[in-house]
């Protein structure tokens, strides 16, 4: 710039010195100005051009850094996602648009513009995404975070086919193949069973003439488990297998008697249909007459089971037993030698057999029960059988055996025969003396219930029935 001023002003002074010794006129000095402002002009246009152009290889270098460094940060972040609508908006440098936006140069401000192409497709797009979400321009790349993952998941999948593949292993030595296992039970499963098919089988088994005695007891013993099944117990009767059963009581072997009365005491278990049969088909008097003659103690207790389960809850059942004598036979079991511990057993079944007597005639809650029912249990005359066969004195003379639960039982049992067997209480003074022995010892086990921490025991209860006993006696 210094250059081209140095150089206006020579070329002025050279005018002045040449023009104005010979007087040129005013016109021709303007002429001169022009052309001189006119080279200094160009001279100064070329010394810029020089300054521009002074370093054009560091020029480039810089803008080559510049776009270097941007797109290192533009691949080191992911860009910020813009979220266009309806309506042109501005875009700011740096912001992704999603696929299918519609872009323009705004002319009059010059920046881009933003909006969606169609508004229901792509709004219903973006409502998926999730807000501030990065979106990915390159498709076809990936970042250092994406590789990572995918080599953390890689590592983790080959380590998951490591243990798949060993617990494969571990199950083929630890189980058998699948097929050999469907050869076993194709054949195992040849003939397939029902419950009926099975105690057909096993009737047949029992009353064939070719079967050894073990097996007819193999046969009884399981066709107990069946029949302990209401149902099967049912279905015991429609082939006739229930009466080839009773007939079995009139066997010559104990061990057949003994296992026939086991079934017939599972089968007539609270089962209306199965005990009306059995009285229909005699078993009540072949069980008396086992009861009343002699035989081992397994088989009369086999016979007791049987004969309790054909009682219960079932007053004609109870009728016929007092007209065949039932009292008299279970009288003569308890002093039977050798039968001592069946005699609980009889007296818990006259326990069972008087309180039921006596639930079914009594109303409770004002709940009347059928009158059908209440004049079957009416027609047994079990009170007056028990007094007259002398029940009163066996069970108050068992009240002195040694184990606690054959004391409670008969303990109830009293207090069941209290109202028929009052007056021979009172005038039995070996009862008087055996309630006192109890009383005081069983004083003594309920204060050292006490003292051990235990309240309302069981020692406790019994001293309160023994109590109560003798309150009512007085």
């Amino acid at each position: 710039m210094k250059t081209s001023f140095t150089g206006l002003k020579v070329l002025v002074t050279m005018a002045s010195q040449v023009l104005l010794p010979s007087r040129v006129s005013m016109l021709g000095i303007m002429l001169w100005l022009l052309a001189a402002a006119y080279i200094s002009s160009c001279l100064n246009n070329h010394v810029q051009n020089q300054f521009s152009l002074s370093n054009p290889e560091k020029s480039s270098v810089q803008e080559k850094k510049k776009e270097t460094s941007t797109e290192e940060e533009l691949d080191n972040e992911d860009l910020d996602v813009f979220y266009p609508t309806n309506q042109w908006q501005t875009l700011q440098p740096g912001q992704a648009v999603p696929a299918g936006s519609h872009v323009r140069l705004n002319l009059q401000t010059g920046e881009r513009e933003v909006k969606l192409a169609d508004g229901e497709k792509y709004q219903n797009n973006l409502k998926e995404q999730k807000k501030g979400q990065r979106l990915d321009l390159n498709t076809h790349g990936f970042t250092s975070q994406d590789l990572k993952s995918a080599l953390a998941k890689f590592k983790e999948g080959v380590g998951a086919e490591k243990e798949d593949k060993a617990r494969q292993e571990e199950v083929r030595r630890r189980f058998r193949p699948i097929e050999d296992l469907k050869k076993d039970f194709e054949a195992l499963n040849v003939v397939i069973e029902t419950d009926l098919q099975i105690m057909i089988r096993l009737i047949n088994q029992f009353n064939s003439s070719s079967t050894t005695l073990e097996e007819k007891i193999t046969a009884l013993y399981d066709l107990e488990y069946y029949v302990h099944q209401m149902d099967n117990a049912r279905d015991l009767l429609s082939f006739g297998g229930l009466q080839v059963v009773i007939n079995g009581l009139n066997s010559t072997e104990d061990l057949v008697k003994e296992y026939s009365a086991f079934v017939l005491g599972a089968a007539f278990s609270s089962n209306p249909k199965v005990q009306v049969e059995a009285i229909e088909g005699g078993a009540l008097q072949k069980l008396l007459v086992i009861l009343a003659t002699d035989h081992p103690l397994a088989v009369k207790k086999k016979v007791l089971f049987a004969l309790s389960s054909l009682l219960r809850h079932f007053p004609y059942a109870q009728q016929q037993f007092l007209k065949l004598g039932g009292l008299q036979v279970l009288r003569n079991l308890v002093h039977e030698k050798g039968m001592e511990m069946l005699a609980v057993r009889v007296v818990t079944l006259l326990y069972d057999l008087v309180t039921e007597k006596m639930l079914v005639e009594t109303v409770e809650h004002g709940q009347d029960p059928p009158p059908e029912k209440v004049q079957q249990y009416r027609q047994v005359s079990l009170m007056p059988g028990l007094r007259e066969q002398g029940w009163c004195s066996i069970v108050s003379g068992l009240l002195g055996l040694p184990d606690h639960d054959m004391r409670e039982k008969v303990l109830r049992t009293l207090g069941a025969l209290l109202a028929p067997c009052r007056d021979r209480y009172r005038q039995d003074a070996t009862l008087s003396s055996t309630l006192r022995g109890l009383r005081a010892e069983y004083q003594e086990l309920a204060a050292q219930e006490q003292r051990d921490g235990e309240e309302n025991g069981y020692f406790q209860e019994m001293l309160g029935t023994i109590d109560s006993f003798i309150r009512e006696l007085r």
